[in-house]
């Protein structure tokens, strides 16, 4: 079902005791105040389909078991009382009817905020409530993992029940897509389908135009094990990923160019192989043919297009662009193209029944992270590292989750395997290394997973 209901009381799971003691923790925060309700949004961890979702093609994620948790009580005012159970994020205040939303600040509940701007965009004539929020998380920040957009989803979720506003997940997932850019995050939705669609003991496909999942069963006797290289990236402050959103862009301008296209209506990918009507195959062959390795400055890119640089900044860029960046056009098309089949044929795997399935998987998984590291350079020293070490102790596949540049690592695992893997990769990466952050961290750096459940609300 795609509707979001609402529960009454907390839910016999895991979580239980967990959510019994926020309540608590919420009356110590808020004296005298009374919680009324308590939404929670999944992370996930990506098993395959990396930077390709802004380009328009499918993926393939699970839900996470860690989550972004908010516990909150309406009030009469219109202000917005928050805080956060890890004391290392300040608390703060706003007014929920006349707020800015900036990624320059360092401030974490921005991303509260741009929930609630998805539900005053959507419903624009609806007076929002104020309220008093506590929010708690345990997906590991900067990771990869998508705490991020796991936070704008709860807050727009809290924003619809705290103001008995029907929505589906569906609509909620394409809306805290969009929202979350006001953080100046480019992405495609990806974090924010898994988190508000998931269904419990299952992956999911994960397509766009329109949006539209479906369950993916992984195969018997397969584990899936999550490592933090313990880098971090945030998104929102730094522009590797906006680049490469750009990249993809300018690249798919191009050849739309060069076929005769509208070049300026046509910004993704999947958008110019089905005005082309070519398969991804054919879309890669003719974007290598076409695209030369040598990296494109803007001057390139304008000439090609025939219009100014000022030009193509306001059509395809950013305004704060720096005019001397170099774009690596046919190396980002090549992995997106590349990535784009793999998922397919991930997806394809699954539903069979191949006795070597599971090494296939795993095949598919490190031509990824190759992919990911040689031609969209979003790994790392330390990812790069910590997946070969993944692979010599057992793992059939090992690869970046998520952005890159830091955070985690994704392996499949044989069930039977599991528990050698994670001694021997926890003795090699963590507790042998010469890096104290990574001896300290070690236990909590390196966990098995299993596909968990989407979104939902309690009411207390």
């Amino acid at each position: 079902m795609d509707s979001i209901s609402i529960a009454d009381g907390i839910p016999q799971n895991p979580n239980e005791e967990r959510f019994k003691q926020l309540i608590e923790k919420f009356k110590t925060v808020y004296t005298g105040v009374q919680p009324q309700f308590l939404c929670r949004a999944p992370g996930r961890v990506n098993l395959i389909g990396e930077h390709i979702d802004y380009c328009g093609y499918s993926v393939l994620p699970m839900a996470v078991d860690q989550d972004i948790v908010s516990i909150f009580a309406t009030t009469d005012d219109n202000e917005v009382h928050i805080s956060n159970t890890d004391q290392s994020f300040k608390e703060g205040s706003f007014d929920i009817a006349n707020f800015s939303i900036s990624y320059e600040k360092s401030v974490w509940y921005e991303y509260f905020k741009c929930g609630i701007q998805g539900i005053r965009d959507k419903y624009p004539d609806i007076k929002l409530k104020g309220m008093k929020v506590l929010i708690d998380g345990t997906i590991p920040r900067s990771a990869g993992l998508s705490s991020s957009s796991a936070l704008v989803v709860c807050a727009a979720l809290s924003t619809t029940i705290n103001n008995g506003i029907h929505i589906t997940k569906s609509d909620l997932a394409e809306l805290c897509a969009e929202c979350e850019k006001y953080i100046g995050t480019q992405g495609g939705g990806m974090d924010q389908a898994a988190s508000c669609l998931a269904h419990s003991g299952s992956a999911m496909l994960i397509s766009f135009n329109p949006l539209k999942t479906q369950d993916v069963t992984l195969p018997n006797g397969s584990a899936f094990v999550v490592t933090h290289s313990l880098t971090e990236v945030n998104k929102a402050a730094t522009d590797h990923f906006n680049i490469r959103v750009s990249e993809c862009r300018l690249a798919t301008q191009i050849l739309a160019n060069a076929k005769g296209l509208d070049w300026r209506s046509i910004r993704k990918p999947y958008e110019l192989q089905t005005a082309l009507n070519m398969t991804i195959n054919d879309l890669e062959k003719f974007a290598l043919d076409t695209l030369h390795e040598i990296p494109y400055t803007i001057d390139d890119v304008a000439n090609l297009l025939n219009v100014t640089v000022d030009e193509l900044i306001s059509i395809s860029l950013r305004p704060n662009v720096k005019r001397e960046q170099k774009f690596e056009l046919c190396k980002r098309i090549k992995h997106v193209l590349s990535e784009a089949n793999r998922v397919l044929l991930f997806k394809e795997v699954c539903d069979s029944n191949a006795h070597d399935r599971l090494e296939t998987l795993g095949e598919l998984m490190n031509q990824s992270h190759n992919s990911c590291s040689k031609l969209y350079e979003c790994s790392s020293d330390e990812l790069d590292e910590l997946t070969e070490i993944c692979r010599q102790n057992g793992a059939l596949g090992s690869r970046l989750t998520g952005a890159g540049w830091g955070g985690c690592a994704v392996s499949l695992v044989k069930q039977e395997n599991l528990n050698d893997f994670i001694r021997n990769v926890r003795e090699k990466f963590y507790t042998n290394s010469t890096d104290s952050k990574r001896i300290s961290k070690a236990d909590q750096s390196i966990f098995p997973t299993l596909p968990g459940c989407g979104i939902y609300a309690v009411r207390l």
